[in-house]
């Protein structure tokens, strides 16, 4: 069966941003984030062979998610105005780079690329999902594995695979529980409020002591730190719309995504475009196999 590997657009595209200079074509148009997203895309496919890619991006808010709970994500900051210039061309980019891209207005990205893997797993496939959010980590199994980027504070940790065994290292909790144990603590970059107080130490207990939220919610009453009792029960309703936020789908709405091709001439005139002149060579050398004689 094939290797898969599925990217998180948005997550990567941020990274490729702020991973770079400020770099700029001659009339000014921002590429950094260019430059930096197509050496990391090439990097991926050289160190892990893929026998397909695809990319995943945002179109819009999730609908689903926004009903349930208005203030879902609403802490987030607008996206740096230089790589919104940036995010169509990636779209570009990775579509003339045959890796697809694929989005679904109302949709999160994170929602088709979970159930994509999980639907390449169940079919024998083996999948690895680049990104380094943490929601991921409860797709985990046998077939699918993350592919974690250097820590920005630590890069010469290099790119590093997060298997079941490393899911539970990481967090104290098996894949399973992964959901669970974010709606419990709460998750601040997505703003969903956990049990105020509640941190990972205390939901690892827990969840070894009664197996699960619903465990953890009806033996409220035996919870320590005593402080959490009244608090658990009271919020059961809040805990129970919180894994509904906190879970990733097993299910697409969109049909099995197929592996795309590279599409050279686009990309060779769009690298000239936009005066990307060292991945322009590259480009060729790798797609037509022609090189730069002067």
């Amino acid at each position: 069966m094939a290797k898969w590997l599925l990217v998180d657009g948005y997550n990567m595209a941020f990274r490729a941003f702020y991973g770079m200079p400020e770099l700029t074509r001659a009339d000014g148009f921002p590429t950094g984030a260019l430059h930096g997203w197509v050496k990391t895309m090439w990097r991926l496919q050289d160190q892990e062979k893929p026998d397909a890619m695809v990319v995943f991006f945002d179109l819009g808010g999730s609908q689903d998610r926004l009903a349930l709970h208005p203030e879902y994500k609403a802490q987030r900051k607008e996206t740096p105005e230089p790589l919104e210039k940036q995010i169509p061309v990636i779209k570009e980019l990775t579509r003339a780079m045959g890796l697809v891209g694929v989005e679904l207005d109302g949709v999160e990205s994170d929602d088709l690329l979970a159930a994509q893997a999980r639907i390449l797993a169940r079919a024998g496939h083996e999948v690895l999902i680049v990104s380094a959010d943490k929601d991921f980590a409860q797709c985990v199994d046998g077939r699918i594995k993350i592919l974690l980027p250097p820590p920005t504070a630590n890069p010469k940790l290099g790119w590093r695979v997060l298997d079941p065994a490393g899911v539970v290292e990481k967090f104290g909790v098996p894949p399973a529980q992964i959901a669970e144990y974010l709606a419990l603590i709460g998750d601040t970059s997505d703003n969903i409020p956990g049990i105020s107080g509640v941190g990972p130490k205390t939901a690892v207990k827990w969840f070894q002591e009664f197996a699960s939220l619903e465990g953890i919610i009806a033996h409220a009453a035996e919870l320590k730190p005593e402080r959490f009792r009244e608090v658990v029960a009271r919020e059961a309703d809040k805990l129970r719309m919180n894994l509904k936020l906190t879970t990733l789908p097993a299910e697409s709405p969109l049909p099995s995504v197929a592996a795309g091709e590279p599409q050279a001439g686009e990309l060779f005139a769009l690298l000239e475009k936009l005066e990307m002149k060292s991945s322009l060579t590259e480009a060729k050398e790798r797609y037509s196999g022609q090189k730069e004689l002067f």
